[in-house]
Parts: structure tokens; sequence; C-alpha cells
């Protein structure tokens, strides 16, 4: 795609976003105090302590100040236009996307300031029973479906690469999770690559060819992360400390009370608890020391491993001629918010 093309389709989406974003908080209005703020916050309905901040109203408690505006979204591509229009302050949004977000073109002013989960079970490839696919050497020539621009995507690209899979010899179809399902109830697809709660259903007529925590093993992790807009972060950096010990708060609920934690997933995601508890097993929470580690985020003038991590997500996408150029690993460690990350994330 030349670089021409791409722009025009991003303004085209940035104008799209924007109206959904318009809408959004024209829907929140009511109820909230014009006299106030507005902390805009992109969310998306995957099994995270990001949910559980939503439903328990944590931030709402924590800056009174503050109205907070949660907006939907189904994928990370979604996330990165809302950013470029400028119309979310916080967002959930995977790896893959990042990496993206940061590369050119779109190059997003926006930092890396928390780890909401290392993909596992909960993203995977999963093969229609009755397709003939039984393995991903078998993609070649068949219909499959991913959120392009997301983790699951790249996670597909790299689970092709590890077959010996060409990804122009497969008819690749990017749908968002619900879209997916849609059109494989309908038969019209052979295999999809997405995560909870769609890939729970997919499962329940199909076969799990390769999940996210396999590819993670061969060199390939992704993770869902929570970034916020740069010139926010510089503006107010006590709000965005007040939003990380938030999220620490949800892991340690995810780790200390797992059946508090799925009661408000399952709220969010219109589930039972114990549906929301299995999803919950599937993915890999980490505790707030751990992402303020040498592996994960690090401290301040001391990037963590996850710098490395994004370069090399950008790199593929690179060799995958998904995006022209990736930046340094240096810039992606400038990308990372580690502000006093010990101290924030601490339990006290």
């Amino acid at each position: 795609m030349s670089t021409t093309s791409f722009k025009t389709r991003l303004l085209a989406a940035v104008v799209a976003v924007a109206a959904v974003a318009g809408l959004s908080a024209c829907a929140i209005s009511d109820g909230t105090d014009s006299s106030k703020p507005t902390i805009r916050l992109a969310y998306q309905s995957f099994p995270s302590g990001d949910l559980i901040v939503k439903n328990n109203r944590w931030l709402e408690d924590a800056l009174p100040d503050y109205n907070i505006a949660w907006t939907k979204f189904d994928s990370g591509a979604d996330v990165n236009t809302a950013f470029v229009a400028g119309k979310i302050d916080f967002g959930a949004i995977g790896s893959s996307p990042v990496a993206r977000g940061l590369s050119d073109p779109l190059r997003i002013d926006y930092k890396v300031a928390f780890v909401l989960d290392v993909a596992g079970d909960n993203e995977a490839l999963v093969a229609r029973n009755g397709s003939g696919v039984n393995s991903v050497a078998d993609l070649k020539g068949k219909r499959v479906a991913t959120a392009f621009a997301s983790t699951a995507h790249y996670s597909l690209l790299a689970a092709l690469r590890q077959a010996n899979v060409d990804p122009a010899s497969v008819d690749l179809i990017d749908l968002q999770p619900q879209a997916s399902l849609a059109a494989w109830q309908r038969g019209d697809l052979d295999a999809v690559y997405t995560w909870l709660p769609t890939l729970d259903e997919l499962r329940k007529d199909g076969k799990t060819l390769i999940t996210s925590r396999e590819i993670a093993t061969a060199g390939k992790p992704t993770l869902d992360l929570g970034v916020v807009s740069g010139s926010f972060a510089k503006d107010h950096p006590e709000v965005v400390d007040t939003w990380r010990k938030i999220q620490a708060r949800a892991l340690r609920l995810i780790h200390s009370d797992p059946a508090a934690a799925a009661k408000a997933i399952a709220a969010q995601l219109g589930t039972t608890e114990e549906d929301a508890a299995a999803q919950l097993k599937q993915g890999t929470y980490l505790t707030p020391e751990e992402i303020a580690s040498a592996e994960w985020l690090g401290t301040d003038g001391k990037p963590g491993r996850l710098a490395f991590n994004l370069f090399s997500a950008a790199q593929f996408l690179v060799d995958q001629k998904q995006i022209p150029t990736a930046p340094s690993e240096q810039e992606f460690g400038n990308a990372l918010y580690t502000k006093g990350l010990p101290d924030v994330l601490a339990d006290k």
C-alpha cells in the first residue's frame, strides 16, 4: 500500500472514529458536571483489570474532581485512530498496535504506562470443524479472518511464518471479533485468530491450532497494554499516578480474590461469573512488582525489556511489509512511562 493511500484511509478512519467518540461524549453528557474536566478512556471487552476498574467505579471514586468517560472500542487499530483524532487520553490496547502506533507513518504521541496482561490461551487460532484444516500448514488457500493491526493479526503472521506458510497464499480477511463470529456461523470462514470472549464461542465447533502462549514461547510474545497520551501525561502526572495505582489494585484483586475479579468482569462482559473465571485463567496477569521489573516496564532511566519486545514486534511488521520502518529500541524505551513506577505501584 502506498503512503498516500494509507494516509487517505487513515483520514477517513479518523473522521469515523471522531464521529463515534463525539456521539459517545453526547451519550454520557447527562449526569456529568460541566464544570469538571473530563478524562476519556478507551476500553476493550477482553478480561483484564481494566474492566474491574470500570465496573467498580474505582477511578470515579479516586478522582472526584473529574468526569470519567469510558468508550468501548473493538480493536487496537480503532484505539490508535481515536488517539490520532485526539479523542481519548487513556487506552487499553495490544502490543502489536502499540508497535504500529509508535512507528511510521502514525508516530502517535502516547506512552506505555501499564501492562494489563500477557497473552496466553486467551488468544488463539481456531479452525472450523469440517474445514479440512488440522494444522497451520493447512491454511494455504483457506479463508482466515483476524482483526488487522491487532495482536491477533501479529500472532497469526508469526504462526504462518513459523509454519513456512507465505501469508500471500492465505485469503486473509480483516474482521473484528463479533463480525468474524457471524461469518464463522454462516460457514464463510475456515479459521479465525481472535481473543476472548469471542474465542470461546468459536471453540464450541472448532479446533485450536495454536495459541498466543505457544507463539510467545517461540519468541513472539504479545501483551495488552495501558497507554496514555503524551501531552496528558505531561500536563496531569498526578492523574496518571492515580490511574496506575488503580490498575495495580485491580491486578492484586485478580491474584488475591479471583472470584471477586470474575464477578466484576462478568458484569462487564454480560456473561456468568463461572465463564469469566474460566476466561481469567487463560491469561497471564503480572503482579505490580513484576510490571516495575527489568523484564517489563523497568524504572526511571532504565527502561525494561518491554522496549525490546515492542522493537521486535515493529521490526517483524516491517519484514511483513505491514509498516515502512521501525523506530530504534531506544525510541521505544523513551515511550515507556516509568516515572516513579515502583513507588506508585507499591501496595500502600
